[in-house]
């Protein structure tokens, strides 16, 4: 039921002042998903969540003290988005939306079929005072947070959480409902941070106030969180006049790890000839870039180190324009003392004729709101400039840029493989995937070819994996730069396997998690440009076996490549061993994988002629 302001007044006038309250609900499209607002005369708003009328949320405090109801608006949008790069080529756009006019700031609140938001508008100024945002959760759900460059924490009841919290937080609120808090369009201010008082269900928001969306995802499988674009979704598209078609997203090698490496009498380091070396790999295997890591302008956390003039400039400019005669782009690194030493803005624009093709920006310094200024500042240029970003080293957390800038093409807000002189167990990444990776992509550095890693200058920790997991994990995590960090002879020692990698022609034509649980595996299966399927598994410790039903594909006969784990697999013990085969297959049919501890399973399917 909806009441306007005139029935406050009419009430006011007959019977004197009532405690008279607002109720303004707002459906998804589907119907299950209803959001609820209640306003008191006061001006206190509280936000309910349901799903098919059983509550998820109860009431809970939204908004700022000192409002009052004037009325109510409401609208709806069915369309579409079609990004220049993303989980999908179209990505249906639909919500039901409810604009509160409170006197002094609106309340917009949204419902989609794949979650809920709400954000303030303040026309005349900014808040005054804290934000009494907080979200009552309905019983003692499970819970997993984000945890920075380690492992995610969780699993735990929301009962047990104390202090502060950051996003994202995914949920696990019954069988088949899950839920995760997150932020989108976050315009300016600092970034989303959540606080939990023990014994209780709840988290209250305890970061500034901010212009951006409130979001409370739901899927009926954390699968559905995965492919998910709500958080995109709730970013403007980009700018009038702005043309992002230059942007290529897609596998890319990189200099860092190969430091050190030494194989058939040549000694890899960050110079020229394995810059080279590097280039021709990718070239020959459809791979569209190369990122230069630190260093190349002089010894990265130096004042005195020129971006433009220091180090090994002069060969940086001729690995651009010989990868340019291989149709390889190369991306460039960039500190944050360098970015700030140096004009930013005359960096970034000679990077832009130099003919790089993206940025690498490392170790920002600030408090999270100044970083966040930052971020959008050097992503601005960096379109200007036709250059992809990549921000590394505790960046801000991704709010869906990649729809207003879709230069963002990934960013390192996850424990990244090997590093920091650590490595992630197995458990890692089939939490983090269902944790971090919700809102938008990451650089992990998967799909290393050599498990040992023996002879690195930077690192030469074995890796906990297997083969196949490696090269299944650069499919599973989404990025516009999958960065894989291994020297040419490892990956030509395994051709399926680069095969398989080669394969992951971007922009996705769809993505779907096909099957998975936080923390135990994960089933993910990707159409490529070129119309080729792609399926990648992973599990955690724990060997396991799985069905793959074939369902998603087209009608006819296909060809799959199946790569599974040896009988001597074992992320403990690192041994290089896997089998290949191919059969034919079509959408009725199922496959089993048998996955080792730790392990995983590649498939490459493409259609029979």
């Amino acid at each position: 039921m909806k009441t306007g302001s005139l029935s406050l007044v009419i009430a006011a006038l007959f019977f004197g002042p009532v405690a008279f309250a607002e109720t303004i609900t707002v459906e998804s499209p589907d119907g299950h998903l209803k959001l609820t607002l209640e306003v008191a005369a006061d001006g206190a708003v509280t936000h309910a969540l349901a799903l098919d009328g059983k509550p998820l949320i109860s009431p809970s405090p939204v908004g700022f003290s000192g409002g009052r109801f004037v009325g109510a608006t409401h609208r709806a949008e069915n369309s579409v988005w079609k990004p220049v790069w993303g989980k999908r080529s179209v990505v249906p756009d639909r919500y039901r939306e409810a604009t509160l006019d409170l006197g002094g700031y609106q309340l917009k609140a949204r419902a989609y079929d794949e979650g809920v938001a709400f954000r303030y508008v303040f026309p005349a100024q900014k808040p005054i005072g804290a934000e009494a945002t907080a979200f009552n959760f309905s019983d003692d759900y499970t819970a997993w947070y984000y945890n920075g460059e380690n492992h995610n924490i969780g699993p735990e009841k929301l009962s047990v959480a104390s202090g502060q919290r950051r996003p994202v937080v995914t949920i696990k609120a019954e069988d088949r409902v899950y839920l995760a808090l997150h932020e989108a369009d976050l315009s300016e201010g600092e970034p989303l941070l959540l606080e939990a008082r023990q014994d209780g269900t709840s988290l209250r928001i305890a970061s500034k106030p901010s212009p951006s969306w409130r979001v409370v995802m739901f899927g009926r499988t954390p699968g559905a969180l995965v492919d998910s674009h709500l958080i995109e979704l709730l970013n403007p598209p980009p700018a009038a006049g702005m043309d992002f078609s230059w942007v290529k997203p897609g596998v890319t090698v990189w200099d860092w790890r190969i430091n050190g490496a030494k194989v058939d009498g040549f000694h890899y380091d960050m110079s020229l000839p394995s810059w080279k070396r590097m280039v021709d790999f990718a070239a020959e295997n459809r791979i569209p870039h190369l990122v230069l890591d630190a260093n190349w302008y002089g010894p990265e956390f130096a004042k005195n180190s020129d971006p433009v003039k220091g180090g090994k400039v002069e060969q940086v400019k001729t690995i651009i324009a010989y990868g340019k005669t291989k149709n390889v782009g190369v991306w460039l690194y960039l500190n944050d003392v360098g970015g700030r030493k140096f004009s930013l803005e005359d960096t970034l624009k000679q990077y832009g004729e130099w003919g790089a093709a993206g940025v690498k920006y490392g170790f920002m310094r600030g408090s999270p709101e100044e970083k966040n200024q930052r971020t959008r500042l050097i992503t601005e240029l960096c379109a200007k400039n036709k250059l992809l970003c990549n921000y590394h080293d505790g960046p801000v957390h991704p709010y869906g840029q990649m729809r207003t800038w879709p230069n963002a093409v990934t960013r390192e807000f996850c424990q990244a493989q090997l590093d920091g002189h650590k490595v992630f167990q197995p458990r890692t990444f089939v939490t983090s995937v269902f944790v971090n990776m919700l809102v938008g992509p990451l650089d992990m550095n998967n799909g290393l070819a050599d498990l040992t890693q023996a002879g690195r200058a930077d690192h030469g920790v074995p890796v906990p994996s297997t083969l196949t997991a490696e090269a299944a994990r650069t499919l599973i995590v989404f990025s516009g730069a999958t960065v894989i960090p291994d020297i040419p002879e490892y990956y030509r020692k395994h051709p399926e396997l680069l095969r398989f990698i080669a394969a992951q022609q971007m922009p996705w034509r769809e993505s779907k998690t096909l099957a998975g649980e936080i923390g135990e595996y994960i089933v993910m299966a990707r159409q490529a440009a070129d119309g080729a399927w792609l399926v990648g598994t992973a599990t955690n410790e724990s060997p396991r076996e799985l069905e793959v039903p074939l369902s998603f594909l087209p009608p006819g006969r296909h060809e799959v490549l199946v790569i599974q784990d040896g009988p001597r697999s074992d992320f403990r013990t690192h041994v290089e061993d896997y089998q290949a085969e191919t059969r034919e297959v079509s959408s009725a049919d199922t496959l089993r994988l048998k996955l080792a501890p730790g392990g995983g399973a590649c498939m490459l399917i493409t259609k029979k002629r």
